[in-house]
């Protein structure tokens, strides 16, 4: 299966199959010449394509040949739980990458991964990517370190996580979505959209006692606002339910 990525084509609703030189498959936009999309992939050629909010881009279990940029929006990743919850294990914001170790190890994807938000990403050949790491070395530890960044920050929350109360960890979750947020320079990191099906699956816990936490939070006004959408009033105080100061 070398070559194949089972990727969902928003338009017709059928899967896309490899994206080889000069073809089109799917949805997918091909360019030609040097991507300059994303100068950090100097491949041939991309694919890009566009994802509304909720849909899945890539399914666990899928062997793939192909890795994606976030371009645009924010992406979900996300494995079920022996009870049967979804547990989101990280929302990757633009500029973040989806299935480069799993090219690079010539792996299926361990992960479910789903748009969080309207969002628009850029795809790569696995093989040019394979090809880059094993001619130039220093690209090879760039991308190595990333990810093992990103594996590092996620051992340290579990960890942090284990032994906090549930008040602390939606505390810590909101700050971090707005760390996310603030990425983008048209937001100033204070109004997070997620859907409450999101937040409780981020923490992991259940939406009643998520909503339990979101409601003292509102009644001491820390935050705000309405379903699917949280606007933070009082950053200092967030900080202090963060760290089990309040």
């Amino acid at each position: 299966m070398d070559g194949v990525i089972s990727i969902r084509d928003n338009r017709t609703g059928r899967n896309t199959a490899r994206i080889g030189d000069g073809v089109t498959c799917g949805s997918a936009v091909q360019y030609g010449g040097r991507a300059d999309l994303d100068h950090e992939f100097p491949f041939s050629r991309s694919s890009v394509r566009k994802f509304r909010r909720g849909e899945v881009i890539a399914g666990a279990g899928v062997l793939i040949d192909m890795f994606a940029r976030v371009q645009r929006g924010m992406v979900t990743a996300s494995t079920p739980l022996p009870d049967g919850r979804e547990f989101i294990v990280e929302i990757i914001p633009k500029g973040g990458l989806i299935g480069e170790l799993e090219v690079l190890r010539k792996q299926s994807l361990s992960l479910e991964y789903r748009a969080s938000s309207d969002c628009e990403l850029h795809f790569f050949d696995g093989r040019s990517l394979r090809e880059l790491c094993a001619n130039n070395p220093q690209f090879q530890v760039k991308i190595l370190s990333k990810a093992l960044a990103r594996v590092s920050e996620l051992e340290l929350r579990l960890i942090s996580n284990a032994g906090s109360n549930l008040r602390q960890r939606l505390a810590r979750t909101l700050l971090r979505l707005s760390a996310v947020y603030r990425m983008d320079a048209q937001n100033s990191g204070d109004e997070l959209t997620i859907s409450q099906h999101d937040l409780a699956a981020t923490l992991p816990a259940s939406r009643e006692k998520v909503n339990q936490c979101l409601r003292r939070l509102r009644e001491d006004k820390v935050v705000d606002g309405a379903q699917g959408k949280i606007r933070i009033l009082n950053r200092k105080a967030l900080e202090a339910y963060a760290e089990g100061e309040a």
